[in-house]
């Protein structure tokens, strides 16, 4: 094995900076604690949904591996203009649009009245508690354990990575940057909540047409200006901030909803709109990122600056998402008014699965990386054999003493 030096470091050694891209899933603690996720009482569609999504970011992960965009531990398969490689890139390209931005908008929905149930002083416990131990755990462990993991591809010894990392204080948060923007925003909503006027019982519709599209093209314009500052793929404190635009609208939309039950009320007709306007705007990009090479004025990089095409990728995310998000919402809390089969454990695992499915994902991947493959084929499979397995262990982790109580 080779070994670590202080000249070339195992971060050095990884295809760029050893940090996941800037996707996620949802927290438990952005939801009532008074059930479990899964049990009798909750909504079981929105359950199901997170539950369902959260094995989308581990499929996310597995096709930044195979040749998509994207920063990730162990990349197998550099991205390319192959067809496997583009369709990947779609693939994640797509996702990031909406699902962050579907966890945040959860997260708010379940804010205020976690708080109503707390009190201050429990709201800001059960924060500290369901997001920043296992933000911290990660921090410390599974982040150079999945590093370390890693670079054994490049015959360096697991143990003295891990330990180098250790010596060397080399900690990231991962995916649980998600639990880290959280905590920021719980603080802000908690700030927000002591300076405003007293709560009103005024009910409030659902927003319409016209606030949702107004919506989407202010959170399109303030991604457009924040990429000028911080492009997709620049981390500030361990945050893109370039993705923040959406995710703070969402958020605050969860939380203004929170009271009237917004998304359990979401209207027939509008869903059907906005569901047909993401299809139609789902197009666009695409179209414009292949003719960005072959059209002189379609030239820039779509991450951020001074672009037409990096002004449509911003205005494009919000369009997609708010479609994505509602025809979801819709579908499945159609579909699971309760849960019943697998359903239950997988929404009661879902955030222990999106804790450790970094080393597992990684570990799969390198356990069959000498074996020819397409590109598709290994995405599907790894894919397939991380979620099977994170789901095992994930119910294993919740037998532990203590670790129910936390997640």
């Amino acid at each position: 094995m080779t070994e670590v030096s202080a000249r070339e470091s195992p971060a050095d050694l990884l295809d760029g900076a050893p940090r996941p891209a800037q996707a996620g899933a949802f927290h438990s603690a952005s939801q009532p604690s008074i059930a479990k996720a899964g049990s009798k009482g909750r909504n079981g569609g929105i359950d199901a949904l997170r539950a369902a999504v959260t094995l989308l970011v581990v499929f996310h992960h597995t096709a930044i591996t195979y040749g998509a965009i994207g920063g990730w531990y162990y990349r197998e398969i550099a991205p390319s203009n192959s067809p496997s490689s583009l369709l990947l890139i779609l693939f994640c390209t797509v996702n990031q649009a909406w699902f962050m931005g579907l966890f945040f908008l959860l997260a708010g929905y379940y804010t205020p009245p976690a708080y109503r149930r707390h009190g201050t002083a429990g709201f800001v416990r059960e924060r500290l508690i369901r997001l920043g131990i296992p933000l911290v755990f990660y921090f410390l462990v599974l982040h150079p354990i999945t590093v370390a993991l890693a670079l054994t591809a490049k015959d360096l010894s697991f143990v003295r990575v891990f330990a180098w990392l250790w010596r060397n204080g080399k900690f990231e948060p991962g995916p649980l940057w998600f639990a880290e923007a959280l905590l920021i925003f719980a603080a802000v909503w908690l700030l927000w909540r002591g300076l405003r006027k007293p709560e009103t019982t005024a009910k409030v519709a659902f927003p319409s047409d016209g606030v949702l599209f107004a919506a989407a093209l202010v959170t399109g314009a303030a991604a457009f200006l924040l990429r000028l500052v911080w492009p997709v793929g620049v981390n500030v404190a361990f945050l893109q901030l370039g993705y923040f635009a959406s995710y703070i609208v969402l958020f605050a939309a969860g939380c203004a909803g929170a009271e009237q039950r917004w998304l359990e009320q979401i209207p027939e007709s509008l869903k059907r709109r906005w569901v047909r306007i993401a299809w139609i705007a789902f197009a666009i990009f695409p179209i414009v990122g292949l003719l960005g090479s072959k059209v002189s004025w379609l030239h820039g990089r779509p991450e951020g600056g001074l672009s037409l095409q990096a002004l449509v990728y911003a205005f494009w995310e919000p369009f997609v998402a708010w479609g994505f998000i509602l025809g979801l919402l819709c579908f499945f809390q159609r579909r699971f008014v309760q849960l019943s089969g697998v359903w239950p454990a997988l929404a009661r695992r879902a955030f222990l699965i999106y804790i450790i499915h970094p080393p597992i994902v990684v570990g799969v991947a390198l356990a069959w990386r000498d074996v020819a493959a397409p590109a598709l084929v290994k995405f599907l499979v790894t894919g397939s054999l991380a979620c099977a397995l994170c789901y095992l262990i994930a119910g294993l982790a919740l037998r532990i003493p203590g670790v129910a109580r936390i997640v």
